[in-house]
């Protein structure tokens, strides 16, 4: 009986510890966090995290969770792969009137991505955008990555995004 007893105490002991532990240990920094920024000068993309942070010199102004082309993994190698491409790019154009709630424009294909296309004989594809959902399915969210390798946020994410971003604002995305 005084086993149990013993085995017992110690499982309360550990518990307490634990939870101790998680209640009053030192916590990692807060990210840097931009006060009510009008603008952005750097988008981060994570594919894999499907996540887009947006910063001002470092500091984030917006984060939002992103759906990416229809087969994300991997970089972008023609038209119609499905996939989002992986590079460093700029933001080009804007498109109010978009088919999509909002779009900016991203410059892929980079002449590297053109050179490599032609000499494999294929289309490297284009018209990668960061925006929302289709005008057409309004006030619904669509689930899972659904683009044919754009980036999307929800509409009202992408307002913001869009009212903070000018036009050269780069663009990094990772896989």
């Amino acid at each position: 009986m005084r086993r149990v007893a013993r085995i017992v105490l110690l499982i309360c002991l550990m518990s307490a510890a634990w939870f101790g532990w998680h209640q009053f240990s030192p916590r990692p920094p807060a990210l840097s966090m931009a006060p009510e920024a009008t603008q952005i000068d750097y988008i981060l993309i994570e594919k894999s995290a499907r996540r887009l942070t947006a910063s001002l010199d470092g500091a984030i102004v917006m984060q939002a969770d992103v759906a990416l082309g229809f087969e994300p993994e991997g970089d972008k190698q023609q038209e119609g792969d499905g996939k989002t491409p992986v590079g460093i790019f700029r933001i080009d154009r804007r498109n109010p009137q978009s088919a999509f709630h909002l779009s900016l424009g991203i410059n892929y294909p980079l002449p590297e991505d053109i050179d490599r296309a032609q000499s494999q004989g294929i289309n490297p594809g284009g018209d990668i955008f960061i925006h929302g959902h289709p005008n057409s399915v309004a006030g619904l969210t669509l689930p899972g990555d659904w683009t044919a390798g754009c980036i999307a946020l929800s509409n009202a994410e992408m307002t913001r995004l869009w009212s903070l971003t000018p036009t050269g604002t780069v663009v990094e995305i990772r896989p």
